[in-house]
Order: structure tokens, then sequence, then C-alpha cells
């Protein structure tokens, strides 16, 4: 019985945090193929599609323990305005610095826009990360620090 216990407790997952984040895009057709070829080499492979409330299509790509939903706008709005109600950015781990480099690179080669290089932050010992925009203008941001890469 205590073994069984035991194992039982092993099979629970103990990461609690944020199980998935919905993003409304303009264009499923324009952020679909950024988001995966953005994520794909910091693990986020999953692909999956659920019906949403308004009988829309969702699509989930998922990392290690969370997904990242897009959406197809359904109404029309301003300008997307990070300092509204609503999300500021979105921030992604990466494995190493030489991550966040190269994720940079391939952001430049794609022509999206950056807000800034790869650099060092004061935030917390070692954080190094790089700060652009998603193709309807929503902030992003890849980062490695050294507390994360165990």
């Amino acid at each position: 019985m205590v073994g069984g216990f035991a194992r039982a407790l092993s099979n629970l997952r103990w990461f609690v945090g944020v199980h998935h984040v919905d993003l409304v895009v303009s264009s499923i057709e324009r952020s679909l193929p950024f988001y995966r070829e953005l994520l794909g080499p910091l693990g986020w492979h999953r692909l999956s599609e659920v019906e949403g409330e308004r009988g829309e299509t969702i699509w989930y790509i998922g990392g290690a323990e969370t997904s990242i939903g897009l959406r197809q706008a359904q109404s029309e709005s301003g300008d997307y305005d990070r300092y509204s109600v609503g999300l500021h950015h979105l921030a992604f781990d990466a494995y190493s610095r030489a991550v966040v480099d190269e994720r940079a690179r391939w952001l430049r080669d794609n022509g999206t826009l950056l807000e800034s290089e790869p650099q060092e932050y004061t935030y917390s010992p070692g954080y190094y990360a790089v700060f652009f925009y998603d193709p309807d203008g929503l902030k992003l941001e890849i980062l490695h620090t050294p507390a994360h890469a165990a």
C-alpha cells in the first residue's frame, strides 16, 4: 500500500502555474506560422485545435507545461495598446543565451521589429533577453536566466 501511494504521488504534476494563454490575432494565416517557427526551437512542438465558445477554431501550440492559443479576431478594434487594460507583454524562457541570440537572428532575418537587441537586464542576476513585436504589435520577450537553466 505504501509503495502504491508513493507511486501515485510521483505521478502527480507538482508544477502549478499558467496552463494556457489565448491571444486574439488579426490573421491566423500570418500568426500561426510566426508563433510555430518562433517557439519550435524553444521546445513548443505540440499543435492542437479546439472549438471555442463562439464556434471558432483555437490553435494551441504546446510547450513543456503550458500552451499558447491563437484565435482569429471576431470584432473590430483599434491598434493594440499594451498600456491599456490587458496584457503588457508575454515572455518565453530559453535554454541558454545562445538560444536567445539565435532567435533574435531569426527575428531579424524574418523582418520582425525588435524593441531591443539581446542584452543583460538588471531584473535579476544574469537576466538576458530580447524584446520584439508579433505581427499584430503584441510585445514579446525571449529570455534566459541562469536560475532557469537547471
